[in-house]
């Protein structure tokens, strides 16, 4: 799929995410950067080189590991994944990275999370405005009367979630949801605000509505954390499809 949409020579950036990268780590006023480069040479349909971006006239020699949100500027538009360097070296007079892609390519609608498809347990329930005030004070409620509805988390980004639900929530709502995701081997248990964007009836299923939802005042750490499973799961993903495919 890489070598029918991107050509050698396309220029792409490259954007550090937050948390995930050892300049980051090492620099942690510096916030999030982007870095525009070219495609190099296509080694195979995960794997390519690109010149080593270069600011001011000098090379930036970004990390090995590092972690991106590539952006591929193509004759047929934008494209997206998410990638890692895993070698960087000269060859006649040019400093190349070679990257790993570790998701699919994606068309790219900018300010926009990369989404992960999934099937994940969750709780949700409606909440006030005085209520999110409270939440985003981090207050914990003392309250035997809050129950939450069950539902299904279908996909997750950085920046929301998609989920279905028995319960409809109003184009507006604020909802508390609650949901886990297993990061770099542990547990994590979130407990998040979200304003629904949308909310409809899913076609020929009675009594099941579909939500999409965008995150409020979600903490660094929480959408770090998110972030980093999706990565985790898109790497499984395409080594399952690897050991498939063999």
């Amino acid at each position: 799929m890489l070598s029918k949409y991107v050509s050698i020579g396309d220029k792409l950036d490259l954007e550090t995410i937050e948390g995930m990268n050892e300049e980051l780590l090492l620099n942690p006023n510096e916030g999030k950067k982007s870095y525009r480069s070219q495609v190099y040479d296509i080694v195979s349909e995960d794997q390519i080189k690109i010149a080593m971006p270069m600011e001011q006239g000098k090379v930036i020699l970004l990390p090995v590991d590092g972690e991106y949100n590539v952006c591929f500027y193509t004759q047929t538009g934008l494209y997206q994944c998410l990638g890692r360097i895993i070698d960087r070296y000269k060859s006649d007079n040019v400093f190349v990275l070679v990257m790993e892609l570790t998701t699919d390519l994606r068309k790219y609608q900018r300010r926009e999370y990369y989404r992960l498809n999934c099937v994940l347990e969750m709780k949700s329930r409606a909440v006030t405005e005085n209520d999110v005030n409270i939440l985003n004070e981090h207050v914990r409620f003392v309250d035997t009367d809050i129950t939450f509805n069950n539902g299904v988390m279908v996909d997750i980004s950085g920046g929301g979630a998609r989920f279905i639900s028995k319960v409809r929530y109003p184009q507006g709502t604020n909802i508390q949801f609650v949901f886990s995701l297993y990061v770099s081997g542990s547990l994590n248990e979130y407990k998040l605000i979200g304003k629904v964007l949308l909310s409809e009836r899913i076609e020929n299923r009675e009594d099941e509505y579909e939500h999409r939802i965008q995150f409020v005042n979600i903490l660094n750490d929480d959408r770090e954390s998110i972030i980093r499973y999706i990565f985790e799961e898109e790497r499984k993903n395409r080594h399952r499809q690897r050991t498939n495919y063999l």
